[in-house]
């Protein structure tokens, strides 16, 4: 308005001194021309005014767009959802929007003209904020470009926003600061969901990392793609090691079929499949038994990968073997306990007939010696059983290994040399433990025996101390024992041997367990076998 008044007053100053100026140098000509000239200046009066006037309408016309402009300049800024503020150079602002002064608190303040310090005065809750924003301007023109900050904002209701606020500097050819952009959004629910987001996936990373169960995911092309701690207790490979290898790695090759299907029963059902006895391919060789569930990853109804849980079973299989010998044992002393007594009576007729008929035969019939061999055979089988039905009481005393071995090797030697064997012992001075003698020596013959049927031609019994504990090492070089075989061995009535009937090594494991110690078997089929025995120094 005050310019409108102004362009006015110019125009009528100009227009008067126009009129007044012109008339006073008209006087000066000849009367002929006056007429003349007073024409023209009219002319020239209205062209000037023409153009004036001309000029004056194309600036109206150019304030009026500008008006337009900033009207819908001010509808955009104050529609938008975020918070936005035009600064001059100096800080002072210049215009915000709506949403701008609402979250400041500020709706019925002249913000015009003010810095963020001198407009903290009218707003106590948003002193801290203005404050702050003033700050982070000042840091925006001192680097001289676009900044990001978040700031915390409080409401009237007692509640807190968070704000994700860019600021942009402009400066005029010169360098100068001409003035400062804010935008500023509302990222209050954002914060929360990311916050929430992060809460989740640190009790799903804690549910995964620290489950008592191997966890792992795969892609679904069956390459693992995360595991947890687990994995290197069940295997003995490192986790790092496992990364984008199949699963299938890790299993052996006799169930590859079964997992993979199951694997596929999951892709294809988007269900939970179970895959029981899974067998691992353990590092050190050890025998690893799981069960295996798989769930499906499913994310905005795609199924992206296979997150799967496998239970060690080991123990729970050991345990359910060793109770099904414990059954099969408890089977043979109750059969031992019934007939046992009751064959050697008639055993023993029968013996004493056979060496009768013997001793009164003029010749020497082979039948005779056939069945006594034969009745010797019975006998020894009763004996066993009645090992295994009755419990053996252990009487431990302190021993020399040495010479319990010694009397071992020397009682012996003869039947290795007749099924062609050599038989030596290894065995360091002073090698004492507590242990029942008896039941060592019965351990160590049987042992030695069936390395000396094995068809081997030497036999090498070595003993050294080993920690608390002192270990027996039965070498030989005869057939072998493949690996399915050893898995059984120790069982009743398990046996290779034509004339065997596997309760030596039955009672061999019991007084093993009963002693506290541990029997291993290293073989391979034509080279030979070794039997490790493991017994504690103290009892």
């Amino acid at each position: 308005m005050k310019q409108r008044t102004k362009i006015l007053l110019l125009y009528l100053f100009c227009s008067l001194v126009w009129v007044v100026g012109s008339d006073l140098v008209l006087l000066a000509f000849d009367q002929e021309v006056m007429p003349l000239f007073q024409g023209m200046k009219g002319i020239v009066f209205v062209l000037v005014s023409s153009v004036f006037i001309y000029l004056l309408i194309s600036k109206t016309e150019k304030l009026q767009e500008l008006e337009e402009e900033k009207e819908k300049i001010d509808t955009l800024i104050n529609s938008m959802v975020d918070f936005v503020n035009f600064k001059d150079g100096e800080g002072r602002w210049i215009q915000t929007n709506d949403y701008g002064l609402k979250l400041y608190q500020l709706e019925n303040v002249d913000y015009r003209g003010k810095k963020d310090s001198e407009l903290a005065a009218y707003s106590k809750a948003s002193r801290e904020p203005l404050l702050y924003c003033e700050h982070t301007d000042n840091l925006t023109w001192e680097r001289g470009e676009t900044t990001r900050t978040e700031e915390v904002f409080p409401m009237k209701d007692g509640t807190k926003k968070t704000f994700d606020t860019i600021k942009t500097p402009i400066y005029d050819e010169n360098g100068k600061r001409k003035g400062l952009v804010v935008i500023g959004r509302d990222i209050t629910e954002r914060k929360k969901a990311e916050k929430q987001l992060a809460e989740s996936e640190l009790r799903y990373k804690a549910l995964f990392d620290h489950n008592p169960e191997l966890v792992y995911r795969i892609d679904l092309h069956g390459n693992i793609v995360d595991l947890n701690d687990k994995f290197m207790q069940v295997t003995g490979y490192k986790q790092e090691d496992a990364l984008g290898k199949s699963i299938l790695t890790y299993v052996q090759p006799d169930d590859h079929e079964r997992l993979r299907w199951k694997l596929e029963q999951v892709k294809l059902t988007r269900k939970a499949h179970q895959c029981n006895q899974v067998r691992i391919n353990h590092r050190y060789g050890d025998r690893v038994i799981v069960n295996c569930a798989s769930v499906p990853i499913i994310i905005d109804n795609e199924l992206v990968g296979i997150t799967g849980y496998a239970t060690n079973i080991t123990k729970i299989i050991e345990t359910e073997e060793k109770l099904r010998t414990t059954e099969k044992l408890a089977v043979v002393g109750e059969l031992a306990a019934g007939i046992a007594h009751e064959i050697r009576n008639p055993l023993t007729s029968l013996r004493g007939f056979v060496q009768l008929f013997q001793d009164e035969s003029k010749e020497n019939n082979p039948l005779h010696r056939i069945m006594l061999d034969e009745l010797e055979r019975i006998n020894t089988i009763a004996s066993e059983l009645l090992v295994l039905s009755r419990p053996q009481e252990v009487a431990f005393q302190r021993c020399n290994l040495r010479q319990v071995l010694g009397d071992v090797v020397q009682l012996m030697g003869t039947n290795s040399q007749l099924n062609g064997a050599t038989l030596s012992l290894q065995a360091e001075e002073g090698l004492s433990l507590e242990c029942d003698p008896n039941q060592l020596k019965q351990l160590f013959i049987n042992v030695v025996k069936n390395a000396a049927e094995s068809g081997a031609s030497a036999i090498v019994v070595r003993a050294f101390p080993s920690g608390t504990q002192i270990c027996v090492a039965v070498e030989d070089n005869g057939c072998g024992i493949s690996a399915d075989r050893i898995e059984r061995l120790g069982e009743p009535f398990y046996s290779q041997k034509e004339r065997g009937t596997g309760l030596g090594l039955t009672i061999s494991h019991k007084i093993v367990e009963a002693h506290h110690g541990a029997i291993q078997y290293k073989s391979e089929l034509g080279t030979g076998t070794t039997v490790f025995i493991a017994l504690p120094k103290v009892q």
